[in-house]
């Protein structure tokens, strides 16, 4: 499994609801992610085999948030 940590725009839970449907079709069964919206860059954490960044990084860009993987 590989962690990919992002800092995102994403402040509320009711933006992470909108999100979790279009999240949960990209992570693959053994994957899994969250949101730790009370960290300063509203991480969100990946969890997974297969899913590459930029998927992951339009996904969010597309519904109209930042994002960008942290080092």
């Amino acid at each position: 499994m590989t962690v990919h940590v992002f800092k995102t725009s994403v402040k509320r839970k009711g933006e992470v609801n909108q999100l979790r449907p279009w999240l949960n079709r990209l992570i693959d069964n053994k994957g899994c992610w969250n949101f730790d919206l009370e960290d300063c860059d509203n991480i969100l954490r990946v969890e997974t085999q297969s899913l590459n960044i930029p998927t992951i990084t339009s996904l969010l860009q597309n519904n109209g948030y930042q994002c960008e993987e942290l080092e």
